[in-house]
């Protein structure tokens, strides 16, 4: 239903199959968790980017928010849409990026597993950790703290279960 729904929006097939493999790679992820509703994971992977039919600007995870409600999606999935941008955002650093000013740090374990995937996941090709540590120093003037975020992510998601 989730990828009819990405179609019937017109979102980019590039889009589409990148949510496929965040998808994909949030499943995976989630499979080091006993806890984890795999339903939410599966609707929140693949809508994260639903906002992409509209703008491929930071605002996408907004617009995304407001056409799965459209839809009638709950708050897991919407709070999973809006929480997905890299390892979060702060309030302060919202407010910088012209995004309303609140917390985007994802909350839940569901939220942190498709915002990690979606961080591990470049267009529909899995990626390493050092290659998205590479692209956010490109990306990000200040990037150092959404870095140790984002090693604190995988350390809790992914790092800690590799023994």
């Amino acid at each position: 239903m989730e990828i009819e729904l990405l179609k019937q929006e017109g979102t980019p097939n590039n889009v589409i199959e990148h949510c496929e493999a965040v998808y994909k790679k949030a499943m995976e992820i989630a499979t080091n968790f006993d806890n984890v509703d795999e339903d939410l994971i599966r609707k929140g992977a693949l809508l994260h980017d639903i906002g992409r039919s509209k703008t491929h600007d930071i605002t996408h995870a907004i617009e995304g928010v407001k056409i799965a409600q459209n839809y009638g999606y709950d708050k897991d999935v919407l709070n999973i849409i809006e929480r997905h941008i890299g390892a979060g955002i702060t309030e302060s650093e919202a407010e910088k990026l012209g995004l309303p000013v609140k917390s985007y740090i994802p909350q839940t374990l569901e939220e942190k597993i498709v915002a990690h995937a979606d961080n591990l996941v470049s267009g529909s090709k899995e990626v390493d950790i050092d290659f998205v540590i590479k692209k956010w120093k490109r990306r990000i003037d200040d990037s150092d703290d959404n870095i140790e975020r984002l090693l604190k992510l995988d350390e809790e998601l992914i790092k800690s279960f590799e023994e």
